[in-house]
């Protein structure tokens, strides 16, 4: 297939789009110009490289899990992204949004989380470059994300507590775009995942797919061919489309793992792509869980990160074409591989990553010895370690 996506409109298909308030359309314009510009300036390349490597410690390994391996029966690697600094993903894009904000004399950064990566990101790009840094945070993420919340202070970021509607990663943002709107001339708002609308969910794409890069040099390095399945957890799809985007035209399987939560009434309640259905949410047309009246309904999820009620655009149009397989993983399967590949592997996942974790269970017996698969490792799980010792009942 030939992708070029989005289209001049931002749009994916019939995904996407820029359905934002008059007064954001100049900030949206501005942020587009200036990100096609830089995209193709070779100084704005070599600095971000250069961050990339000295700072943030790319390239990230990918490193072959003899032991999930021998378990599973098919090659299993794994996407070292936990070790990228801070923890996760999040600073590949975060460190090429806030350079796009010196471009553009922006003197200040807001940005939502709810696991608190996100915002650790920005807050340690805002430390790094010197930019007033504002995150906004439900106030029930606060409570159980406290670990990467008194980081955020440390590195002289202001949390901003969310108690609106649930006070997770909804309720962030759209304080976070109320605030933006206020402020639009001298604030940039760093939108963290594969969302939002236009060039948001194209940007954060585009400065994900260092991890698909990676994995595919490194990859024919290892095995001189590319794998035959590569696995990632997702909410917006930041992650995901960071490791699929440059595979998308190759013949390699593309697996697509949201959280599927326990809801009090056994419905999984944070799944969209099994629940829910078209719609316009926080500035783009995509696949949102809501009622038969349009509502938007709450997600209930271990993992504050995948605690979103809808997907990304791109990640939509993926899935609605048939390109991206889906699947979920419960809130059970996600404490399970969360101990199970801690003990196997010696390596503590966060809780987002154990949903893509777990999802290798259910390959079990379908895949050769020989089946390469690749799990994007999106993040340690330092974090999450809290309520997994109180869950788990384990004595440390």
């Amino acid at each position: 297939m030939v992708y070029k996506f989005p289209d001049e409109n931002g749009k994916f298909g019939e995904f996407g789009g820029k359905f934002a308030p008059e007064t954001l359309i100049p900030a949206l314009e501005e942020l587009e110009d200036t990100y096609i510009r830089c995209r193709e300036d070779p100084e704005f390349i070599r600095k971000l490289n250069s961050y990339l490597k000295d700072y943030a410690g790319r390239p990230t390994p990918l490193y072959f899990s003899r032991n999930l391996s021998e378990y599973y029966g098919f090659k299993v690697y794994l996407k070292r992204e936990d070790l990228l600094h801070g923890g996760a993903h999040k600073l590949n894009n975060t460190l090429g949004q806030a350079l796009l904000a010196k471009k553009m004399g922006k003197k200040r950064l807001i940005a939502e989380t709810a696991a608190g990566q996100h915002g650790l990101a920005v807050a340690t790009v805002g430390a790094l470059l010197d930019l007033k840094t504002d995150i906004f945070m439900g106030k029930k993420d606060i409570s159980r994300q406290r670990l990467n919340a008194l980081k955020i202070k440390l590195l002289g970021a202001e949390i901003i507590p969310v108690d609106s509607g649930s006070g997770v990663l909804k309720d962030a943002v759209n304080e976070a775009l109320r605030e933006w709107v206020a402020s639009v001339r001298t604030t940039h708002y760093l939108i963290g995942s594969t969302v939002g609308p236009h060039p948001f969910p194209m940007i954060v794409r585009d400065f994900q797919s260092v991890i698909g890069r990676e994995i595919k040099k490194q990859i024919m390095e290892k095995e001189n061919r590319l794998p035959d399945v590569i696995v990632a957890c997702g909410s917006g799809g930041s992650n995901a489309l960071g490791a699929f985007f440059p595979f998308i035209e190759e013949d390699v399987e593309l697996i697509f793992v949201e959280g599927g939560g326990e809801g009090v009434d056994g419905k999984k309640h944070s799944a969209v792509f099994e629940e829910g259905r078209e719609g316009v949410l926080h500035g783009a047309y995509t696949y949102i869980l809501q009622d038969e009246n349009g509502q938007i309904l709450r997600t209930y999820s271990r993992s504050a990160g995948l605690n979103y009620p809808a997907r990304g655009p791109e990640i939509s149009y993926l899935v609605s074409t048939g390109r991206v397989k889906t699947s979920y993983s419960t809130d059970k399967e996600v404490l399970e591989a969360f101990r199970f590949v801690s003990r196997k592997e010696g390596i503590i996942p966060a809780f987002e990553t154990s949903h893509a974790l777990a999802y290798l269970n259910k390959m079990k017996g379908n895949y050769d010895r020989d089946d390469i698969v690749v799990v994007n490792f999106s993040g340690r799980g330092d974090k999450d370690m809290e309520t997994a010792v109180k869950l788990l009942e384990m004595k440390i």
